[in-house]
């Protein structure tokens, strides 16, 4: 009996072990936030500890990448922990893809807006500031972030259009910014469109603040396109930052959860530098 006791001890200790070395980051609550034809689209929520409905926190919401066809939320999973563990409410959104639901990157850019909005409309309930949204996401997903600032239109016609889709900030990875035959994207969009969601071509004064993280040896989308955006919103009197990573690759951001890397060292710089700059430009989390 002693024997099968120590054993049953010895098989827990283990189990526990191999847990503790599969580090998950789950969302706390997952939202519909909009009912579209080709399916219902959902926010993965991360909530900071002790986070109540009277908080009016900053939120942060990412769009996965994918070349508007495919990806999954869980690609910044790791990032929404990171920035609920600093006190922000963090939110991983759904919206169309090609894959999954047969649309193109207009409908994309629409459910971004959507998202926008329903966080803005829901703000007392889920205790967040409605005028300190952050919008984020990497390749096509930060493009989709980057058009719910930049572009204008292509919002969903049944919504309440008095409630702002134009979040308050944008933190973009290696986004599309350009989607014409000098970037990324001009087979989906098609010729007769490319600039009507390029935000390269819609630079004005008054767009939100934005951060850049972009690798200069990218092949995907070319560094040159977020040189190029960068200087333009400067040029008008915007705020523009850019943070080149020298010789690193599309999706160089990723951290380990997502790509199972060894380490998360770039991981954790992006994710200081989106702090600090978000901090400076008065997007505190007021405890």
């Amino acid at each position: 009996m002693k024997f099968f006791q120590s054993l049953i001890i010895l098989l827990m200790f283990q189990l526990t072990l191999f847990v503790q070395g599969q580090v998950t980051f789950e969302p706390d609550s997952t939202f519909n936030y909009k009912m579209t034809k080709e399916g219902d689209l959902k926010m993965k929520v991360f909530k900071p500890s002790g986070h109540s409905i009277s908080d009016k926190r900053p939120v942060i919401v990412f769009f996965f990448g994918g070349g508007w066809v495919g990806g999954h939320p869980r690609q910044f999973y790791q990032q929404a922990r990171f920035f609920a563990d600093n006190g922000y409410l963090a939110v991983s959104a759904e919206y169309r893809v090609r894959g999954k639901h047969k649309t193109t990157p207009f409908e994309s850019v629409t459910d971004g807006k959507s998202a926008i909005r329903w966080l803005r409309a829901h703000a007392d309930a889920l205790g967040i500031d409605p005028n300190k949204i952050i919008a984020s996401g990497g390749s096509a997903g930060g493009h989709v972030a980057a058009c719910t600032g930049v572009i204008k239109g292509f919002d969903e016609v049944d919504e309440d259009l008095k409630i702002s889709s134009i979040p308050n900030a944008m933190i973009l990875f290696n986004p599309v910014i350009d989607t014409t035959e000098k970037g990324y994207g001009i087979a989906k969009v098609g010729k007769n469109r490319k600039t009507e969601i390029s935000p390269s071509h819609h630079v004005v004064e008054g767009i939100p603040l934005i951060l850049i993280f972009h690798g200069t040896a990218d092949q995907t989308v070319p560094f040159e396109n977020v040189e190029r955006f960068t200087k333009l919103m400067n040029e008008v009197g915007n705020t523009c930052e850019l943070v080149p990573f020298e010789g690193k690759g599309h999706g160089f951001f990723n951290g380990s959860y997502f790509r199972k890397r060894k380490t998360d060292e770039i991981f954790n710089k992006t994710m200081n530098l989106s702090l600090e700059f978000l901090k400076k430009h008065n997007f505190k989390v007021v405890e």
